[in-house]
């Protein structure tokens, strides 16, 4: 083994790695649980179509973490540090509002669901925000793509977890139970969060609410391309996410069980995610980014409309696994472009209150836009729908003409 291959096992398997990797799951696990398997839970106790779309403006919180996370910056907590003081709050609140969840009944009440549910995703988008920092601090510029891309398997790891294992187990156990198990699966974020070191800030810290609320903001949109950027951000995976909010409920109206759903569009489906960031981090690194987001932006297009194909097809297990396994692989791909795109228009000095201005509005979509959805399914049919959120995603497409036409680098100078 020569002495570059051991570096980079060395590097693979140390703590900051493991760090990332971990705190990735409980990051991960939480988001679907308001999202997936609430739907399904929903759609069980006879819960109306639009108001389970409806219920995608939960994730508001997602959209707007950039409002606290200066103030997140700014202030330190008594015990533990600058991060983790605040993390291990968050994780222990987060814990607490998923068991509250899991103690609510959607078919009676549904409007108190959609209150707990909103807590959940308060205390997990309060805790990306702090260990997108922490990760930022305490991995190295050489170790950051590394920690990025165990933390993004981590994270996956977590949603699969939830998603697929929730809703096996939801076919032969309560959705309330359910819910208590993934929040004790929150524990070793918790434990990792306690044992894991405070990074060391070698650039300081904001000294008032100015330094960390104004400055990020103005360093930011002091670029010549900042408006187009943040458009972009927004629309690039519009129609890939406004489909993903509707599938369990398509799935379940063709006639696909539970099982079969957690076996095949989650267990399966999983891997063909995984593989899709590999290739596409490979791609990346012969394509460049702004190549990268031109081909993949295509192939999730492409890939949401393949539903419109197994709408027609029905309850057929082989076309399920293909539609999924392309829709994820190039949900993948496209995701590992987009990471890597925001990653490297982040000022290092602003990484945590910028990067949460970004992540907040490539949550937008998801939120805002999906809200919509199912009165779009219901009124436009599945084969409609499909085909609508596939058209939807051109404009984000359009928008890279601006900054990263084909043949050149993504531009974001001031």
């Amino acid at each position: 083994m020569t002495n570059n291959s051991k570096d980079i096992m060395s590097s693979i398997f140390s703590r900051r790695m493991l760090v990332s990797f971990i705190m990735g799951f409980a990051c991960g696990l939480p988001l679907l649980l308001t999202i997936s398997v609430l739907q399904a839970w929903m759609k069980e106790e006879g819960v109306d179509l639009t108001i389970i779309g409806l219920m995608a403006l939960v994730g508001l919180p997602y959209t707007l973490k950039f409002f606290w996370a200066p103030f997140l910056d700014r202030f330190t907590l008594p015990f533990l540090g600058r991060r983790r003081g605040w993390l291990l709050v968050f994780q222990l609140c987060l814990i607490l509002s998923i068991i509250g969840l899991g103690m609510t009944n959607p078919g009676n009440s549904p409007w108190l669901v959609a209150f707990a549910a909103f807590f959940v995703n308060f205390f997990s988008a309060s805790q990306d925000i702090v260990v997108d920092a922490y990760r930022r601090e305490d991995l190295s510029d050489e170790e950051l793509g590394l920690g990025s891309s165990l933390y993004v398997n981590g994270y996956r790891i977590g949603m699969l977890l939830a998603s697929g294992g929730g809703l096996i187990m939801a076919d032969h156990i309560s959705f309330s139970m359910v819910y208590f198990i993934m929040a004790v699966c929150m524990l070793p974020g918790v434990f990792t969060t306690l044992l894991a070191p405070e990074p060391e800030i070698l650039e300081g810290t904001p000294g008032n609410l100015r330094e960390a609320v104004i400055d990020p903001l103005i360093e930011y949109f002091s670029r010549s391309n900042a408006i187009w950027i943040l458009a972009f951000i927004l629309f690039y995976k519009i129609g890939d996410a406004m489909a993903s909010t509707m599938t369990i409920p398509f799935y379940l109206d063709i006639g696909f069980s539970k099982s079969e759903i957690g076996a095949v569009v989650k267990f399966f489906g999983f891997w063909a995610t995984i593989g899709g960031g590999l290739v596409g981090g490979v791609f990346m690194l012969r394509l460049g980014i702004s190549k990268s987001l031109w081909i993949f932006g295509i192939l999730q297009a492409l890939s949401t409309a393949c539903f419109a194909i197994l709408a027609h097809a029905g309850h057929v297990i082989s076309a399920l696994s293909a539609v999924v396994a392309f829709e994820n692989f190039s949900s993948g791909m496209g995701t590992a472009a987009f990471v890597a795109f925001m990653a490297s228009i982040t000022n290092k000095k602003y990484t945590a209150t910028q990067y949460a201005l970004l992540t907040s509005l490539m949550g937008v979509p998801r939120v805002i836009a999906s809200a919509s959805t199912g009165y779009f399914a219901k009124y436009m049919g599945w084969e409609g729908f499909f085909v609508f959120c596939a058209f939807i995603a051109i404009p984000g497409m359009l928008i890279l003409l601006k900054f990263a036409p084909w043949n050149k680098k993504i531009d974001v100078t001031a």
